[in-house]
C-alpha cells in the first residue's frame, strides 16, 4: 500500500530515488507511464498487470479505447529499482510530466504518482479550495 507525500529531487542522470516506504512492494520491478494530470504514474508489476488485463479486455473496435491504449501502453517503461532504490525516468516521461529536478513521489494506495513540484501545488491549491464533501457521503466520510 501507497500512502503519503515526498519531496525528491531527480539527478543530472534522470535518476529518482524511490521513497523508502515504497521500496518494498517496488523492488521487483515496476512501470512508469504518462498520468492523466500532468504527472507519471508508478505501478508495482502485478498492479500493473491487473490493470493492462482490464484495459486490454475492452474491445479494440472502439476508438476511445485505442485512444487509451495508446496513451498508456506506448508511454510506459518497465524499471527496476538499482541497489539505492534509483529509477532512471526517460527523458520522453520527464518532458511529459514537465519534470526537471524537485518532484513529489505521492502514494495513491495502489500506484504512486510522481509530480513536478510547481504542478503538485497547483493540485494541492485545489483541493484546499474544494469543499465538495457531500460529493463524497456514499463513502461514509
Amino acid at each position: 500500500m501507497f500512502l503519503g507525500e515526498y519531496s525528491h529531487t531527480i539527478d543530472d542522470k534522470g535518476r529518482l530515488t524511490i521513497p523508502a516506504k515504497f521500496r518494498g512492494e517496488l523492488a521487483a520491478g515496476l512501470v512508469v507511464t504518462r498520468g492523466f494530470d500532468k504527472n507519471l504514474m508508478l505501478f508495482p508489476l502485478n498492479g500493473w498487470q491487473d490493470m493492462a488485463e482490464r484495459i486490454i479486455s475492452r474491445p479494440m473496435g472502439d476508438e476511445d479505447v485505442r485512444t487509451f491504449r495508446r496513451r498508456v501502453f506506448s508511454g510506459a517503461v518497465d524499471l527496476a529499482p538499482d541497489r539505492q532504490g534509483r529509477i532512471v525516468l526517460p527523458p520522453y516521461l520527464r518532458d511529459f510530466a514537465d519534470i526537471d529536478s524537485e518532484v513529489i513521489v505521492a502514494g495513491m494506495y495502489n500506484y504512486v504518482e510522481v509530480w513536478s513540484t510547481s504542478f503538485w501545488n497547483d493540485v494541492l491549491d485545489t483541493i484546499e479550495q474544494s469543499s465538495d464533501a457531500a460529493r463524497w457521503a456514499d463513502l461514509g466520510i
